[in-house]
């Protein structure tokens, strides 16, 4: 839709382009990136836009674009074929094809003339197009090879190794060896947040009392909330930050990002107590309710980096606005809060930073906590006020299908964690929509946008809405949400399982056929979609007791086991999976009314703990016999007529409890 107005003759990815390429021998030029990225923004007004680049397109070239959050597939295909050419991937992707689809040469983003060692675009596509004409058989050698090595590395290589324990303190080592103790996060700059790394070792410091592996989780997230990486007026993440101390952001929002870290914060919060992480998890789930909820209740994919053409600008202070806005005396305290500098502590403008810690700032301004606390509210309003006068981001409108399930898990847990009755609501209404909307004949869609859903989930839609139906039954204890989880299971097992390879494919077995079937084994930015499949298959084993279920999440892990040998840190929803395979589960059956205040003391006593192996299954007396088929239930009943919890761990079940004081001491035990 933001290409539409190119003077660029652009398709779709689909058979029609690339029959046309057949048709009138043009080599096919694909351009792949999405919404909010800031560099395609570049090269389409540069390139896109320019008329004599775009007459070079249409007259050589048959072009294609795709936007990567729509065809994840497609874009995975090709940027490891660029990978494999440069060493070196990211958006925009601009590959050339083959009319038959193989791919013979690309890049990333190119300037429209040569400079800083780059190659200009309009030269690229001259020089292109002459070598397709003039050495074919080199170009077909050279893509002939390519689609080799995308085929080799799409197959599965059989695990020989035993799945055991020294996986994960391999993994534990490895990410303490890489910490930035200064600054929290690992690595260097450029620093991108990673959930699911610190999910795993929140999981780990549960498993063996490491207390590095907390300090590590709880010192990047202080780092990453008093940082510009975090949005202090507004709530939510930016995507990542350019330096190595979380300050200056690339501006744009992910609603991956802030489902995923919303859930971190909620899960340290649960760990340690500390108010801080409570409320950055619900600003952030705040900020999705209030700016990024589509109508029908599912929720959008991005907002830009960009407004008005300049990066940030939306987000960014000047030190007079503020006083302006504020007051010259909780002005000028603001600008000390929040590390304002008269001449911006960036050259564009100042970004908003904790400058010290909160506790300090009080005690150094003869303020209580709480008064702080109190003006630090009424700053914020001011200044929402303020900026929702200014021209806003550009929004990714589109509702994806497996982001929507990261975010339906969150607010699910959310909602029993911290008694948020608005995210339990909002989290019924995204799965009503999803699954009344994002489903044509059984089969699950990837994406909706104004009333209108398309193209076949992959298997990260499947696994990211069944997870999010898990947490929604313990939020609700609806039966409908279990039920709805266990089919579109058995479904992602007939789509996407290969009984041949033992492993699970992104694409289903009805989709078309492409130049490899992908397969994602690293976890990103994103879970990969079998990953999180994984980790469902095992969570339904426990809940249903059917062996199928446990057996492929078994294989799923040991397919992926290099991965999580030699590449850790692009493994942690495979390691959190690996930790609920080979550790204990609290197995959690509650029985009683969901409007019972018993019932609820019960629930608050699970919600508060982080049990990240727990199987919680609720129903109401009325609903008891809808769950039956959950070995959980079995032989279960309320004593003497009061709500009542059954925990079984190790294949060994307790007494029943009916008092929360006893539930905790089973938990805690």
């Amino acid at each position: 839709l933001q290409h539409a107005d190119n003077p660029v003759d652009w398709y779709p990815w689909g058979e029609e382009a690339l029959e046309r390429a057949r048709a009138e021998d043009k080599p096919v030029f694909l351009s792949i990136g999405y919404s909010s990225c800031h560099w395609c923004h570049v090269m389409e007004r540069e390139s896109f836009e320019d008329p004599e680049t775009a007459r070079l397109l249409n007259e050589g070239f048959v072009s294609i674009k795709v936007d990567r959050e729509e065809r994840p597939e497609i874009d995975a295909i090709y940027m490891e074929a660029i990978q494999a050419m440069t060493g070196r991937g990211g958006w925009p992707l601009s590959v050339f094809l083959l009319p038959d689809g193989r791919p013979f040469f690309g890049g990333t983003y190119f300037p429209p003339e040569d400079q800083a060692g780059m190659p200009g675009f309009r030269r690229v596509l001259q020089s292109v197009r002459e070598t397709f004409r003039a050495r074919r058989d080199a170009v077909a050698q050279s893509a002939e090879h390519l689609s080799t090595l995308l085929r080799q590395s799409a197959q599965p290589i059989p695990a020989i190794e035993p799945l055991a324990a020294d996986i994960l303190h391999m993994a534990a080592g490895h990410l303490a060896g890489t910490y930035d103790a200064q600054n929290g996060g690992i690595g260097m700059a450029p620093k991108f947040p990673q959930p699911m790394v610190y999910e795993f070792l929140l999981r780990y410091h549960r498993l063996t009392s490491d207390a590095q592996a907390l300090e590590m989780v709880v010192h990047t997230l202080e780092r990453m909330a008093a940082g510009g990486i975090y949005d202090h007026v507004g709530g939510g993440f930016h995507r990542y930050s350019t330096d190595e101390s979380w300050l200056v952001p690339h501006f744009e929002k992910m609603l991956y990002d802030n489902a995923l870290l919303a859930r971190l914060y909620l899960h340290a919060y649960q760990v340690t107590g500390r108010p801080l992480f409570r409320r950055v998890a619900e600003e952030t789930l705040d900020y999705l309710l209030r700016e990024m909820r589509d109508p029908s209740g599912g929720f959008y994919s991005a907002e830009d980096a960009d407004s008005e053409g300049v990066e940030g600008k939306y987000y960014l202070w000047s030190y007079d606005e503020l006083l302006r806005l504020l007051g010259a005396e909780e002005g000028g305290l603001f600008c000390l809060y929040y590390g304002v500098a008269p001449e911006g502590n960036i050259p564009e403008g100042n970004i908003l930073h904790l400058s010290e810690d909160p506790q300090a700032f009080a005690a150094t301004h003869a303020l209580s906590e709480e008064e702080l606390d109190a003006r630090v509210r009424q700053w914020k309003r001011t200044l929402r006020e303020a900026r929702a006068r200014r021209v806003p981001p550009g929004k990714d409108d589109k509702v994806l299908t497996a982001w929507n399930g990261l975010a339906l898990r969150t607010l699910a847990e959310a909602a029993n964690t911290l008694g948020r009755e608005d995210y339990r609501a909002a989290a019924v209404a995204c799965a009503s929509f999803l699954l009344g909307t994002t489903r044509q004949d059984g089969r699950l869609l990837r994406t909706y946008r104004q009333g209108q859903a398309k193209l076949n989930g992959y298997l990260e839609d499947y696994s990211a809405l069944t997870d999010g139906l898990l947490a929604l039954h313990e939020a609700t204890f609806d039966p409908r949400w279990l039920r709805e989880a266990r089919g579109l299971t058995d479904a992602m097992l007939e789509l996407f399982w290969d009984e041949g390879q033992e492993a699970l494919f992104d694409t289903g077995s009805d989709h078309e056929t492409l130049l490899v079937r992908p397969r994602d084994l690293y976890d990103n930015v994103l879970p990969c979609g079998a990953s999180l499949a994984t980790e469902v298959l095992l969570k339904m084993g426990v809940l249903t007791g059917v062996p199928l279920y446990h057996q492929r999440g078994a294989a799923s892990l040991r397919s992926a086991q290099a991965v999580m040998r030699r590449a850790p840190m692009s493994a942690g929803q495979w390691l959190s999976a690996l930790d609920f395979y080979l550790g204990s589960h609290k197995e959690i059956a509650l029985i009683g009314r969901w409007e019972d205040p018993g019932t609820q003391a019960l629930l608050e006593v699970v919600a508060r703990r982080f049990l990240p192996n727990k199987i919680l299954v609720g129903t109401s007396p009325e609903s008891f016999e809808k769950l039956q088929d959950s070995p959980l239930m079995e032989g279960r009943d309320m004593v003497g007529g009061k709500p009542t919890a059954f925990v079984c761990e190790n294949y060994v079940c307790r007494l029943p409890v009916t008092d929360p004081e006893a539930l905790a001491r089973e938990l805690d035990g």
